[in-house]
């Protein structure tokens, strides 16, 4: 089966930033020529990561919400004492999420639900540019 890889390139503001990668994702199925297989989407980066979600401003603030109260960023964590560069709960929050996802896609489009998409959120302290890796496996 053959392989393709292609990449996204994002400019984040951090601090739990979510981007909807869906179509940008969707875009890479249909140049890649493959019409039937999986999209696996992944984050090398230890402070970020993706997950699906139904992409609506509620939706996204509770999910931050949630990342906040269950791993806030002015708890002290071992992180710092090594490093001092305050995103020690990026780290962990990154953790939780986890770094890849494996979407199925068919006759060329991603089978997500009709209220599902695919997110990124960079957890760091600070904006950076993120280049996330997207490889399909497929006929």
């Amino acid at each position: 089966m053959p392989v393709k890889t292609g990449s996204l390139t994002l400019s984040t503001r951090g601090e739990a930033d979510v981007h909807d990668i869906t179509d940008e994702l969707a875009r890479l199925v249909v140049e890649s020529g493959l019409t039937s297989g999986t999209l696996t989407i992944f984050c090398p980066s230890s402070t970020s990561g993706v997950t699906t979600i139904e992409y609506e401003p509620g939706a996204v603030a509770d999910l931050r919400r949630l990342f906040d109260e269950i791993i806030p960023p002015g708890r002290t964590y071992a992180h710092e004492a090594a490093w001092h560069d305050g995103n020690g709960h990026s780290h962990v929050r990154a953790a939780l999420l986890g770094p890849s996802l494996t979407v199925p896609f068919v006759a060329g489009r991603l089978t997500l639900g009709t209220w599902q998409q695919v997110i990124y959120v960079d957890f760091d302290v600070r904006a950076r540019r993120r280049e996330l890796v997207v490889q399909m496996i497929g006929e």
